[in-house]
């Protein structure tokens, strides 16, 4: 199935899925904020970073299932696969836009 994404998170998608943290940073506020693994990350050089080290950890690849918008945020559901245990796994990406860019994103297991 094709999901028509925003343009955003289209970028943000393709930029993971390239591994180019670059092209992924450039998708978010310069105050920005994420949420993955029980930790936070505030602005693009803390985004940058973990974008670096999650890339090198498990080059993962996303495929995403399901666009939905509730209330202030647009949730992506994507199959997330990579060099991880349990592979693939689905995850909910919950993105805030604002401005046209990421503004918050954090990123559950699938129906948390």
């Amino acid at each position: 199935m094709m999901i028509k994404l925003p343009s955003i998170i289209e970028a943000f998608v393709q930029g993971k899925n390239n591994h180019d943290s670059e092209a992924v940073v450039a998708c978010f506020t310069n105050d920005a904020v994420v949420h993955d693994e029980g930790q936070e990350f505030r602005g693009t050089a803390a985004i940058q970073k973990w974008l670096d080290a999650s890339i090198a950890k498990y080059k993962f690849t996303l495929n995403a299932k399901k666009l939905v918008d509730i209330d202030e945020e647009t949730v992506l559901t994507a199959e997330v696969s990579g060099d991880f245990e349990g592979s693939p796994v689905p995850l909910d990406f919950h993105f805030t836009i604002r401005e046209g860019k990421i503004d918050r994103l954090s990123i559950l297991l699938a129906g948390k």
